[in-house]
């Protein structure tokens, strides 16, 4: 009998790490929790160590770690608290680790995946800014360890799922005219455009098909997640921007195409559930079970499909033009967007400024050179500084 895989969850207690802990849980023969870590959530965490018992628990704010190991401690579990940034590298990287799911939201993210990565781990990432902010050093370190990355979010993993399994980064060679990344629409797909200036970060937070943070979900509305997925895809697939397109999907069934030169579109379909990519990740190359139903095709009886208004999601549009420029600017788009949604979410900052705060910094960031992570972690600094600006002139103006 195999050994268990020992897995780190990097964001145990949001919506990827929950959904990946509930494949586990499904598996007990396969896989163990070696170690799971969040920010300040200590009632999910305490649950998550009670059901699982892993080794580790990294709550990166200490009073949350405090709280945590003294509630663990009054349980009777066993299992160790950590607190810190450098504690989630450590977790990341530790040699009894086989896999890492990379699921810490924004920027925060990007070191200790980073370090799973370095570490020749089987990386099963989920957070897009480790691609967005730092792609070359990314995909160069993954390429210098051997490290195994294969892609959680659902479009990419369905790309994945639909190139060739020999398939070496090499669109041309492999007969790829196209990579089509499907999008839902958000919540505002047919809200006329000059309706948005109202929009709450309730109403931005509804999306119709998935259920995710607030984060993400306002910029699967803003489409801004789609943008970066765009990026992520390019540094996945080696895919330039021209050959990357977006198509509107309402029914989110087709995850995601490859168009190939021959004239085949071969698509990923399924429900939306965040665990079946999860599974497919967890067990590649080979298939389990992930709790989700089968596909009702009859049931959902249409699909359909149109362009992205670049007019109503001038984020998406924007993501483009940051993949066209390189260097910091993807990294730059990433850290004012970040800014700009926390700002609308605390009601500092209207919903159709976001765009307006990305394309000021943008035009004023944009350029700086990343060739290491700590030029990454510059500019990230240097977009959120002057994002904020932007977003104080806004407010002032309201």
């Amino acid at each position: 009998m195999s050994p268990l895989q020992q897995v780190t969850i990097l964001g145990a207690t949001g919506s990827i790490g929950a959904s990946t802990l509930d494949v586990i849980a499904r598996h007990p023969d396969r896989y163990q929790v070696f170690a799971l870590t969040a920010f300040t959530q200590v009632d999910k965490m305490v649950e998550q160590c009670r059901r699982f018992a892993p080794r580790y628990a990294v709550m990166v704010d200490e009073t949350a770690a405090l709280a945590v190991r003294n509630r663990l401690r009054a349980a009777g579990c066993t299992t160790e608290v950590c607190s810190g940034t450098e504690a989630l590298a450590e977790v990341a990287e530790a040699p009894e680790v086989d896999t890492v799911m990379a699921a810490i939201v924004g920027a925060a993210g990007l070191e200790p995946t980073l370090a799973a990565a370095r570490a020749g781990k089987k990386v099963l990432l989920a957070n897009k800014e480790a691609l967005v902010l730092s792609g070359r050093l990314f995909m160069d370190a993954v390429a210098a360890s051997g490290a195994c990355l294969l892609p959680i979010d659902s479009e990419h993993n369905a790309v994945f799922q639909s190139l060739p399994s020999d398939y070496q980064r090499q669109p041309t060679v492999s007969g790829v005219r196209r990579i089509l990344l499907t999008a839902s629409g958000g919540p505002f797909r047919d809200t006329p455009v000059e309706a948005l200036e109202q929009v709450t970060p309730e109403q931005a937070c509804a999306h119709p098909n998935w259920v995710m943070g607030r984060k993400i979900s306002v910029d699967s509305a803003t489409m801004m997640n789609k943008g970066l997925e765009v990026i992520e895809a390019h540094w996945l697939f080696n895919a330039p921007a021209e050959q990357i397109e977006v198509v509107i999907h309402p029914q989110s069934v087709i995850h995601s195409m490859v168009d190939y030169i021959d004239g085949s579109v071969i698509a990923q379909l399924g429900n939306p559930d965040m665990r079946t990519p999860i599974a497919h990740a967890l067990a590649w190359p080979q298939r389990i079970e992930s709790g989700v139903a089968a596909l009702d095709l009859v049931g959902i009886s249409k699909l359909t499909f149109e362009r992205p208004d670049f007019d109503r999601f001038p984020c998406l549009s924007l993501a483009y033009q940051a993949l066209r420029a390189g260097g910091a600017a993807p990294a730059v788009l990433s850290a004012a967007n970040e800014e700009a949604v926390a700002a609308f979410l605390d009601l500092k900052l209207g919903y159709r400024r976001i765009g307006d705060v990305i394309a000021a910094t943008l035009e004023r960031v944009g350029q700086m050179p990343v060739d290491s992570l700590e030029a990454v972690l510059a500019a990230d600094g240097a977009a959120r500084a002057v994002a904020r600006e932007m977003i104080n002139r806004h407010a002032c103006t309201r």
